[in-house]
């Protein structure tokens, strides 16, 4: 299959990425994360806050904060147990989903990335550390300081001296591969975007500044790393600063080549020794392919993109001015604790416009430090929020575009559209008639593939994900619950929105409103 075709069916014909006789052998299920096996261990401490505050700036960081920023990150944070009722009245049996979560969602709570950290700090060795979820600590990969290799692989973009930890957000291809066969790869830029958001919002609570680096050269970092990208491979790099800002290295030099493998040789080949419980691991022959069509050899593929206006596409003048409200603020960690992601729980309530406002412009007033541009970058000049609204205070049942910059709702289509939307669902988990708020984060639907490669795809669906975790923080501060969704019907969306045509597309619905408290048992991982 074309690498074109596959990204086309992922999208709009998601039933043609795996094949029809596909099975998933639950009993040969990998761990939801990684272990190594017989690397020198530092234990972190199982005491963290049960709050996030700024840290004294004139302070230099320990490792008591680097601690509380994984475990907020990416640490495990729940056990849950949740029961089905299986087979006909007569013979009806029971049977229970065990679950190990985490403050991030996750399809299907299957963590397909993973934490390394470069840690540079006075309390441990300066080096490559993973993060062992699994008994939260921190294993060393390699020792020594490895900044000046860094700076080269990520182009001279971004100035390392000053950043206490890098860290390197990696995709382990198989983590979610054997249930959802291709279509992981969708989801596994999606998890990896929410992980980034999480990141984010930890390290702005804490007071560190922080720079996204979508663009390195792939195989020196899994190199350095010790992956092999058969397996596994860094989508994202995440230096963190306790200055102000990460300072923009403006020394990079387009006629300065700088080659992943020619980097790769200033440091040896790292041997490790890792355990996922599989015992028959497939193939996937098109995620490696995609995943080597997006790697970036040489420095002189990095590019810049020129951010253009967006205009909020809409085939009507009639809008609703939203209220301006007071900045929003709330306790992150309390937010994390409480979240959770509704199905069938979720029951009809009304929404105020001050509550939607509040959820919207909230949203949109995050921005953070990227490489594709030299500014700080906000998230709508290359995604954009449409939904359908009912039960809406002031607005009428129907189907609107957010303007940003107007503070307004376009109307695109008055009317019920939950039947039209309900019918969308490839899986009906999430009864649609009980949300008030059905929103869609819509990108282009080139996916960034003609600036930036098959890269460019990952990379939109990343972005798309930090909005998300956006949504989901927000709305459980605002008292409500939101369920990401990829088993949507994009055309019917796309076609709602009247956004085909202008060269725009749905990427993810995220159902949010008032929901119910869920019948499971569970008990959180912390006291």
């Amino acid at each position: 299959m074309k690498l074109e075709t596959f990204l086309h069916h992922l999208h709009y014909d998601t039933e043609k990425v795996a094949p029809l006789d596909w099975e998933v052998d639950w009993d040969d299920a990998p761990l939801p994360y990684k272990l190594y096996r017989g690397l020198p261990e530092i234990p972190l401490s199982g005491d963290v806050p049960l709050t996030l505050t700024v840290r004294q700036a004139q302070e230099e960081p320990r490792l008591e904060e680097l601690e509380s920023f994984l475990w907020y990150v990416y640490g495990l944070t729940q056990y849950a147990q949740s029961a089905f009722i299986e087979g006909t009245e007569e013979k009806a049996a029971a049977s229970y989903a065990q679950l190990f979560r985490r403050f991030v969602p996750s399809g299907g709570a299957l963590y397909p990335n993973e934490l390394y950290v470069y840690v540079k700090l006075k309390d441990v060795p300066k080096g490559i550390y993973h993060y062992d979820v699994g008994h939260h600590s921190l294993r060393l990969l390699r020792e020594g300081n490895y900044d000046s290799y860094l700076s080269k692989s990520l182009g001279n973009n971004c100035e390392l001296s000053d950043c206490f930890c890098t860290v390197f957000v990696s995709t382990v291809f198989w983590k979610n591969f054997y249930k959802y066969n291709n279509f992981s790869y969708r989801l596994q830029g999606l998890d990896t975007g929410v992980v980034i958001g999480q990141a984010l919002e930890v390290a702005d609570r804490m007071g560190f500044s922080s720079r996204v680096c979508y663009q390195f050269l792939d195989r020196s970092i899994n190199h350095l790393l010790g992956l092999s990208e058969q397996d596994e491979s860094v989508y994202a790099v995440i230096p963190l600063s306790i200055h102000p800002s990460i300072h923009y290295a403006d020394n990079f030099n387009r006629e300065e080549h700088v080659s992943a493998v020619e980097l790769s040789q200033e440091v040896p080949l790292l041997q490790t020794e890792t355990y996922n419980r599989s015992k028959k691991v497939l193939d996937y022959p098109l995620l490696k392919e995609i995943n080597k069509a997006s790697m970036l050899e040489t420095t002189q593929l990095f590019v810049k993109i020129k951010t253009d206006d967006r205009v909020t596409n809409s085939l009507s003048t009639e809008f609703i001015m939203l209220p301006f409200t007071e900045t929003f603020s709330y306790d992150l960690a309390s937010v994390c604790r409480e979240r959770f992601c509704p199905d069938i729980d979720f029951k009809m309530g009304k929404v105020s416009q001050k509550t939607l406002s509040t959820l919207l412009t909230e949203t949109f007033s995050f921005a953070y430090h990227n490489d594709l541009d030299d500014t700080q970058e906000y998230l709508e000049n290359r995604l954009s929020l449409y939904g359908f609204f009912y039960n809406v205070e002031g607005v009428s049942n129907g189907a609107y575009a957010y303007d940003k910059n107007a503070h307004a709702l376009r109307r695109i289509k008055i009317g019920d559209f939950r039947e039209n939307l309900q019918y969308g669902l490839t899986m009906p988990n999430v009864n649609l008639f009980q949300v008030p708020l059905c929103l869609h984060v819509v990108g282009g639907k080139d996916h960034l593939i003609d600036k930036l490669g098959y890269r460019g795809y990952r990379i939109q669906q990343m972005e798309a994900g930090i909005l998300v975790q956006r949504l989901l923080l927000l709305s459980c501060a605002l008292g409500m619950g939101g369920r990401p969704l990829l088993g949507f019907d994009v055309n019917r969306c796309d076609e709602l929105y009247q956004i085909g045509s202008k060269g725009e597309t749905s990427l993810i619905q995220i159902p949010i409103g008032p929901h119910r408290p869920r019948a499971w048992l569970k008990g959180n991982l912390f006291s």
